[in-house]
């Protein structure tokens, strides 16, 4: 029997680490740094092919920017603290504010909003999909979206 997908949020400083710091990176990076013991229970609790929510925080930008993956899941390079390797899914189409966020009835409760100092967040799947609809879903997820071409004729083409 297969292990149901998780999703998470990860926040990052953007001028720790960012979308544009990720991608320039080939997409891949390990996600270490983590102090918190109840963050570092979550971490271990990442699974590959787990979906995570890459979230901006800081005083200026506290959004979700894009989504990356699990791809090596908990592991320790000697020290006390531990990490999980994450790879770039996508950007999302429009990025999704906290405040944006707070005021969706179906997002209340989300533990990003009981716990926000907390840097890695348990994400519902109701609530995941809900916020991947704000955002109108991210680069590289399979939505095929409708484009016009030159000349006003509609025509499908998947966003990736």
């Amino acid at each position: 029997m297969s292990e149901e997908k998780q999703y998470w949020l990860l926040k990052t400083e953007p001028g720790e680490w960012s979308w544009e710091d990720q991608a320039a990176n080939g997409g891949l990076t390990k996600w270490d740094g983590v102090k918190n013991k109840q963050a570092q229970k979550h971490l271990k609790s990442m699974k590959l092919s787990d979906l995570c929510f890459f979230y901006h925080s800081g005083a200026k930008a506290r959004r979700v920017v894009g989504v990356v993956t699990v791809v090596r899941e908990w592991y320790s390079d000697g020290g006390d603290d531990g990490m999980v390797d994450v790879k770039a899914v996508g950007e999302m189409r429009r990025p999704v504010d906290l405040k944006e966020m707070k005021g969706e009835k179906g997002l209340k409760g989300f533990a990003l909003f009981r716990q926000p100092r907390l840097s890695v967040v348990p994400v519902p799947e109701d609530v995941w999909i809900r916020v991947c609809d704000l955002g109108g879903g991210y680069q590289g997820d399979g939505i095929v979206l409708e484009s016009h071409d030159s000349d006003g004729e509609s025509g499908e083409e998947e966003d990736g």
